[in-house]
């Protein structure tokens, strides 16, 4: 049974600086945690399936600077083996462009992505927790149009990441994800409290305006997987210039350990992860994967720990048939 849902998300704006983009929604299914967009935070909606498919009414550009809004094209080095977008590209490009809003706004301090009062304290952002959920991949050449904001976070000392990626010829909704962000000390890689002066500076620019729930992910026993993957290294150049490994690095080690029947024969749509420690240059770690098939689809838990023990991360992963191709619509490197 399907759902028409009609968002407009000019609710979210001031009045005078309007998000006038409509969105008509018709879901067929869904995820476990996302709330569809334009249902208040505290609705918790329940439907089953797995296509999510929008069509965008009166675009036009938006004036408000707590809204940024960029374009991207898919680049030759960024599709897989099905001539289609792969999830790590859309990884790269949700960092770049919440690195380019907290630039956009006026907030880059000394440090990469820090606020000025960030970088007075050696604070640095990492990502706690993130879902992607993908309606289509785009293929070589397509223009991809995506909406980056800052919202509330479900816990106390974060923030929230918000995207939303749209054709931008057709405005057909492509994919959304969310995150929650995390303060570290970049000199002792302890977490941190936000301080009320970077609270102060980040405030202003954030939307009251949520479109998911908390993620909570179970932990993966060693006697429940169906596949473990040793010798996973932390590389020098697997490190961003915080001299943090990338989350799509991450991505990439799960899928990497994920059972290649699945990989050949369907899509990743559905991306959740929560993670639980910082790992580091040398840092060996082990790699676990449970398959669980349902009617509807198949689904992937994982976890990352090191190999003397400890976790590192906790993933989840929902897969598809793959549409009109019989390989992977895998990680690629690009690097």
């Amino acid at each position: 049974m399907s759902v028409t849902i009609t968002a407009a998300l000019s609710a979210c704006s001031p009045a005078n600086h309007s998000l006038r983009t409509t969105l008509v929604t018709k879901i067929s299914g869904g995820s476990d945690n996302v709330i569809p967009l334009g249902m208040k935070s505290e609705t918790k909606p329940c439907f089953r399936g797995l296509r999510v498919t929008a069509k965008t009414q009166a675009l036009e550009k938006i004036k408000d600077d707590c809204v940024y809004r960029g374009n991207f094209t898919i680049r030759s080095f960024e599709i897989g083996p099905n001539r289609m977008a792969t999830i790590g590209t859309f990884l790269n490009h949700l960092q770049e462009s919440a690195a380019n809003h907290i630039r956009d706004i006026g907030l880059v301090g000394d440090g990469f992505n820090s606020t000025p009062e960030m970088s007075k304290r050696n604070l640095i952002w990492v990502v706690s927790k993130m879902q992607v959920i993908v309606d289509r991949y785009p293929s070589w050449g397509d223009v991809v149009e995506i909406d980056t904001w800052f919202g509330g976070a479900p816990i106390k000392n974060g923030f929230a990441m918000h995207w939303l990626l749209r054709d931008a010829n057709t405005g057909e909704t492509l994919a959304q994800a969310n995150s929650v962000w995390i303060m570290m000390n970049k000199n002792t890689r302890k977490l941190s409290k936000i301080p009320e002066e970077v609270r102060d500076e980040i405030t202003p620019h954030i939307k009251d305006y949520r479109i998911w729930d908390d993620i909570k992910l179970s932990k993966l026993h060693d006697n429940e997987a169906d596949s473990v993957q040793t010798g996973v290294i932390a590389h020098w150049s697997d490190l961003d210039v915080n001299h943090h490994v990338n989350f799509a690095k991450y991505v990439g080690w799960i899928l990497e350990n994920s059972p290649i029947p699945i990989l050949k024969s369907q899509e990743l749509y559905d991306l959740s992860l929560e993670f639980k420690k910082e790992c580091g240059v040398g840092d060996e770690l082990k790699s676990l994967t449970r398959v669980v098939e349902t009617d509807s689809h198949t689904e992937c838990q994982h976890m990352l720990q090191f190999e003397s023990g400890g976790e590192v991360m906790r993933g989840k992963t929902k897969w598809r048939p793959a549409k009109q191709t019989n390989v992977v619509n895998l990680w690629s490197l690009t690097k």
